[in-house]
């Protein structure tokens, strides 16, 4: 009879149904009573008890769905839409023309699913944390029981053998020097997350800052017979808008970094792209290259894709994460391209001048 009802009528409907059934029901019990006893009733009795009859059923029962569905769905679906909404956001009403049922159960599910994405976030993040406090707990703690064994030494009595003491101390002092790089790097990976370092952006000659680094690093390069040069012979002048000082420290880090994990007798060369409105410069090696699994993670903070002979080549571990925020922080971009034993290249973008 009611088949053009929806498969979850809303309450009105529900009311609607109920008062139908009841008029129904009130119209045969009159027509039987006229039938049977026919002086009972005037015709117009007939018409109006089974309307009456409607009315208020459809009244009493529509107030009474109202009620409780304001009184307990209507809470639970105002009390979710209201952790969902901005703050200072509008009250929600409900209609109760509304499949509010199916609202309900489509804010639940929605909800539900966005408090697991950030329970997951909250925990990834959890997990990241005790990461990062056991990654500094390790950084320093090879420096500091260096340190110490070195001083013990020298009080134990390698202070009265100059040569001793003399290497010592230097040993000594080279572990120091790196737990100043490692707390500095920290420092500066913290204020740039924490967006406390502004950009000095200035109009420069990328090309004339990539030539500065390398001239800098000929001596460490020619060491392991590392050739540094540009794929172009002869560059045209490529001018940006950057922060100049950030963007050496950025060259300096990765052409560092292909040296260190370079080939003896092997090539760095530094390349230069027209990208439109940007510059994208790439650095190049044919070092020991970087296995696949190991690129999601590599500009994280303290992350080594060889542990031990990373620290053996020093650093902080904090090279690549700092590189990325310099770059992101002038809104472009930074990528590798790498495969084991084959060489690596690292590529970022700058916008032209």
């Amino acid at each position: 009879m009611f088949r053009f009802i929806t498969k979850n009528p809303t309450p009105q409907q529900l009311a609607m149904i109920s008062a139908v059934n009841i008029g129904g029901m009130t119209l045969i019990a009159v027509l039987l009573i006229k039938l049977i006893l026919p002086s009972a009733l005037a015709w117009w009795m007939v018409i109006a008890f089974p309307l009456i009859s409607f009315g208020s059923s459809y009244y009493t029962i529509h107030e009474s769905l109202r009620l409780f569905i304001y009184r307990k769905i209507k809470l639970i679906y105002k009390s979710i839409h209201r952790l969902k909404a901005p703050v200072g956001g509008s009250p929600t009403n409900v209609n109760m023309r509304d499949h509010i049922i199916d609202q309900v159960e489509e804010e639940v599910v929605e909800w539900a699913q966005d408090w697991t994405k950030e329970i997951k976030l909250l925990k990834e993040m959890e997990e990241y944390r005790r990461e990062f406090l056991g990654n500094v707990s390790h950084e320093l703690k090879t420096p500091i029981f260096n340190i110490q064994g070195y001083l013990e030494t020298l009080l134990d009595g390698a202070m009265e053998n100059p040569e001793i003491a003399k290497k010592y101390l230097k040993r000594a002092n080279s572990n120091a020097s790196r737990m100043a790089n490692i707390v500095e790097d920290l420092g500066y990976v913290s204020k740039f997350e924490a967006g406390k370092i502004s950009l000095d952006l200035e109009r420069f000659n990328l090309h004339e800052l990539a030539q500065e680094v390398l001239e800098d690093m000929e001596l460490s390069a020619s060491q392991k017979e590392i050739k540094l040069e540009f794929k172009d012979r002869n560059p045209k002048p490529l001018w940006v808008m950057a922060d100049r000082s950030n963007i050496q420290r950025v060259l300096i880090n990765l052409v560092s970094n292909s040296i260190k994990y370079g080939r003896k007798g092997g090539k760095t060369l530094i390349g230069f792209y027209d990208l439109d409105k940007n510059v994208l410069l790439e650095i190049s090696d044919n070092g020991r290259g970087i296995a696949q699994e190991h690129i999601p993670r590599l500009f994280e903070r303290f992350y080594r894709v060889d542990k031990g002979r990373s620290r053996a080549d020093g650093g902080s571990g904090l090279g690549l994460a700092i590189v990325k925020h310099i770059v992101e922080a002038h809104n472009q971009t930074i990528n590798v391209r790498s495969r084991a034993d084959v060489g690596s290249t690292f590529g970022f973008t700058l916008q032209k001048a």
